[in-house]
């Protein structure tokens, strides 16, 4: 049996703030696909994940208080689970983790695959959001056809990228999925009602302004308004297969159970809402990869 094709795929990261499961999940099964796997971040500097996400610590009612915040209820729920922490442990030992490309520097021909992970926190996920260099990058990455992944706030990235071609979204014409606002609302709730009452925007990377309807600046809305029609953007149907679990945002995939989660894909295009949706839109990505290359 011949072996197949090893293909290059870039991850980009921010600086800091990265959801490690949707980063370590996503290395780890492409890794383990036999593809390479490259980072980038604006520097060129390793970069840091949300460690509140690692550990768990800070994410409840007490998480302020120095001799307490290691007592974890809330955060054991809401932090990345046990296989996404170990995979993220192996990801931070590959050296091509520690030895990321600059923003600046990449180019399309180098990579045969382009994953988006997202994260929330918006100290460290705003600037590579926003970032020229990154966004333009990315806009090329789409109009060359190649395999593009995008999950949770990657698709805001995705679709606040222009296309050199058309100057309209990276997005525009696509079918996609990203963080529902149902999602997002119920994690920002929560942190309001029950977590982290000193940081209560800690879910929201952007807050509505004055006169703004709720929702407004989550990620939803901000992709919906990139699209062609709203009716591109996908969220779980009512008759889908076990809906409740796909959509209460109360259970997450695993490696042997998929049921959990919702992931698009429309052509060489592969979308994902959040975490728990990391498994089955890594190995779908992964399947996309395995393809023949076309032209």
């Amino acid at each position: 049996m011949h072996a197949p094709d090893v293909r290059t795929v870039l991850i980009a990261l921010p600086s800091r703030d990265y959801d490690p499961s949707e980063v370590g999940v996503s290395w780890q099964i492409l890794s383990t696909a036999g593809h390479r796997v490259c980072f980038a971040t604006p520097d060129g500097e390793r970069a840091a994940a949300d460690e509140l996400m690692l550990s768990g610590e800070g994410l409840d009612l007490w998480g302020a208080v120095p001799r307490l915040r290691r007592l974890k209820l809330l955060g054991l729920v809401l932090r990345a689970t046990g296989d996404a922490r170990r995979a993220h442990a192996a990801m931070a030992r590959d050296p091509a983790f520690a030895a990321p490309l600059r923003y600046s520097a990449l180019a399309v021909r180098d990579f045969d695959g382009l994953l988006l992970p997202g994260g929330h926190r918006a100290r460290g996920m705003r600037r590579y959001l926003e970032d020229p260099d990154l966004q333009r990058f990315v806009g090329e990455f789409f109009d060359s056809g190649k395999p593009v992944a995008a999950i949770c706030h990657g698709v805001v990235l995705a679709a606040r990228s222009r296309s050199p071609r058309t100057g309209r979204s990276a997005l525009w014409g696509r079918r996609t999925t990203a963080l529902t606002w149902q999602l997002e609302r119920a994690a920002f709730s929560t942190m309001r009602l029950i977590g982290r009452v000193w940081d209560p925007g800690y879910y929201r990377t952007y807050a509505e302004q004055a006169g703004e309807p709720p929702g407004y600046r989550g990620v939803e809305a901000e992709v919906t308004r990139a699209l062609a029609t709203p009716a591109d953007f996908l969220d779980v149907p009512p008759d889908a297969p076990d809906r409740f679990r796909k959509a209460s945002g109360l259970f997450r995939d695993s490696d042997g159970d998929a049921r959990p989660a919702w992931v698009v894909r429309d052509g060489p295009y592969v979308s994902a809402r959040w975490p728990g949706d990391v498994h089955c839109f890594a190995r779908t990505f992964a399947a996309l990869l395995a393809e023949p290359r076309v032209g």
